[in-house]
C-alpha cells in the first residue's frame, strides 16, 4: 500500500498574492500523492474538491478524475467573422433571435430537435459499459450548454497580430484554423463541456478510484487514482477521450446553428480544452499532465482565456515555459463563492456596470456577476512569462444559465435565487 509523501513534490504558484489560503493547501496535498511529479497553481486559482480549480499536475503512471474535472473537457471556442462588430448595433434583434433560437442552457438541458455529429458514431460508445448506458442521454443533450458560467456571447474581438492556423475546424483538443489577420471583427464565443456524459463518466470513475485507495485520509479521498496499467486506468483514459469528442461537438453544433442562421462568412477561429489530462514529456519523462481549469499553453499553441460577462478575455499564444508545466490561466478565477455572490451583490447595480460596458445580457445568474470574479488584467499580467496576448475579446451581448424563476432577474424571486446559490455552491468544482 502506497503512503503519502512526508514532503510534498515542488509545484510552482503564478499571482500567490491572488489565490486563497485553501486553494494553496490543496495544492500541497496534491503534491503529497505517491504518484505525484510536480504541479502548478495558475493565479486564477480557487478552491474546487481535491485538485484546485486553476490547479496543474503531473504524475507518473496515474491519472486522477478528480484532478481532471467533473465537467470534462469544459472548453472554449471562438468564431471570427469576416465582418465589423457594428453590425451587431445594427440588426440587434437578428442577434437576439440567433442565440436564443440555437442555444439551450441547464444543467438538464436538452435540445427540442434532436441534433447529429460524427461523435455519436464513434466506437466508444458501444464498446465501453458507461459510454453504453450514457448515449441516449447524450444524444439528447449534444449541442446543449450547461449551467453556472457557461455562455454564449456575441463581442468585438480586436486581433493584434494575424492569427494563422492550419488545423481543421473539425476536432478536439487545442485547434487554431483559418487566416484571422490583425484588425477588428465581430466573433462569437462559448464556454461549456461534455454536459451529464462527462459528469457521470467523472462520478462513476471516481467512486472506483476511491474504492481502490480506502487508506486515502478524508482530505484526499477525491485525490484517489487509477493505475495507467490497469483496466480501469485505460477504461477512464479512453472515456476522457470520448468526452472531449463529445464537448467538441456541442461547440461545433452551436456555432454551426448560429452562422447559418446568420449567415456570416467564417475566417477562422480558435478551441481549447481545459478540464483534461493529457500525455507529455517533461524532464526526460512520461507523465500524465492534468489541467483542472488550466489552459494549454505550449510554445506556438492558441488558446483562449475569458474574462467575465463584462470584462474582456484574450486569444493567447503560449511561451512554452516548462516551469508551469506548459500551462497558463482558464479564466479570471472566483473571488467570491455563489454563495458570497448573492449575498453581496443586487442585480440593479450589475446591470448598471453591463451598461456602462455596453453589454446586453439576456439572462443570467446572479452568482456569475463580474463582481465575483477576479480581475482579468491582473490575472494576465501574472501570467505574462507564460503567454503572449494576441487578441482580444470585448463581450456585447451574453446569454448565460438564469434562475429557473429568475429570468427577468427582478427582486421578488431573491429568495429562490439564494436556494439556488447553495445547490451551485456545490457545483463550482465542475462548472469551470
Amino acid at each position: 500500500m502506497e503512503q503519502l509523501r512526508e514532503k510534498p513534490v515542488p509545484y510552482s504558484i503564478w499571482g500567490a498574492s491572488y489565490i486563497e489560503p485553501s486553494a494553496i493547501d490543496q495544492m500541497e496535498r496534491a503534491a503529497r500523492l505517491p504518484i505525484a511529479v510536480r504541479g502548478v497553481l495558475m493565479p486564477d486559482a480557487h478552491t474546487g474538491y481535491g485538485l484546485p480549480i486553476g490547479g496543474v499536475l503531473a504524475t507518473e503512471n496515474a491519472v486522477i478524475p478528480y484532478a481532471v474535472g467533473v465537467d470534462i473537457a469544459c472548453r472554449m471556442r471562438l468564431t471570427v467573422f469576416n465582418v465589423s462588430p457594428h453590425i451587431l448595433g445594427q440588426k440587434r434583434d437578428k442577434f437576439r433571435k440567433a442565440i436564443e433560437d440555437n442555444t439551450c442552457f441547464g444543467a438538464g438541458g436538452e435540445l427540442s430537435v434532436r441534433q447529429d455529429h460524427p461523435v455519436m458514431q464513434d466506437p466508444t460508445f458501444n464498446e465501453l459499459d458507461i459510454a453504453r448506458d450514457l448515449k441516449d442521454l447524450a444524444w439528447r443533450q449534444l449541442g446543449s450548454s450547461g449551467s453556472g458560467n457557461h455562455f454564449v456571447e456575441f463581442g468585438t474581438l480586436i486581433v493584434h497580430e494575424d492569427i494563422v492556423g492550419d488545423e481543421s475546424d473539425v476536432g478536439e483538443g487545442s485547434r487554431t484554423f483559418g487566416n484571422i489577420p490583425s484588425g477588428k471583427y465581430l466573433a462569437l464565443l462559448s464556454h461549456s463541456g461534455s454536459r451529464g456524459l462527462g459528469f457521470q463518466i467523472a462520478n462513476h470513475f471516481t467512486q472506483i478510484a476511491m474504492s481502490q485507495h480506502p487508506e486515502l485520509p478524508k482530505e484526499y479521498k477525491h485525490l484517489a487514482w487509477l493505475d495507467m496499467n490497469s483496466y480501469w486506468g485505460q477504461a477512464y483514459w479512453r472515456a476522457m477521450q470520448l468526452a472531449g469528442r463529445y464537448a467538441s461537438a456541442n461547440h461545433a453544433i452551436i456555432h454551426r446553428r448560429i452562422t447559418e442562421a446568420l449567415r456570416l462568412e467564417v475566417l477562422g477561429g480558435v478551441e481549447n480544452h481545459h478540464n483534461f489530462a493529457w500525455q507529455e514529456e517533461h524532464d526526460g519523462r512520461t507523465l500524465y499532465v492534468h489541467r483542472k481549469g488550466a489552459t494549454p499553453a505550449n510554445l506556438g499553441v492558441y488558446g483562449v482565456i475569458p474574462g467575465t460577462m463584462r470584462d474582456a478575455g484574450f486569444v493567447v499564444r503560449g511561451k512554452g515555459n516548462t516551469d508551469a508545466l506548459y500551462s497558463a490561466s482558464h479564466g479570471a478565477g472566483r473571488q467570491f463563492s455563489r454563495q458570497q455572490a448573492y449575498k453581496r451583490f443586487e442585480w440593479d447595480e450589475v446591470e448598471r456596470q453591463l451598461k456602462k460596458h455596453g453589454v446586453e445580457l439576456l439572462s443570467a445568474s446572479l452568482d456569475e456577476t463580474p463582481g465575483a470574479y477576479k480581475n482579468i488584467r491582473n490575472i494576465m499580467a501574472a501570467q505574462e512569462d507564460l503567454v503572449d496576448i494576441v487578441g482580444e475579446f470585448q463581450p456585447l451581448l451574453v446569454k448565460m444559465d438564469a434562475d429557473k424563476h429568475h429570468r427577468r432577474r427582478n427582486k421578488a424571486t431573491k429568495k429562490s435565487s439564494k436556494k439556488r446559490a447553495r445547490r451551485q455552491s456545490m457545483q463550482d468544482d465542475w462548472m469551470e
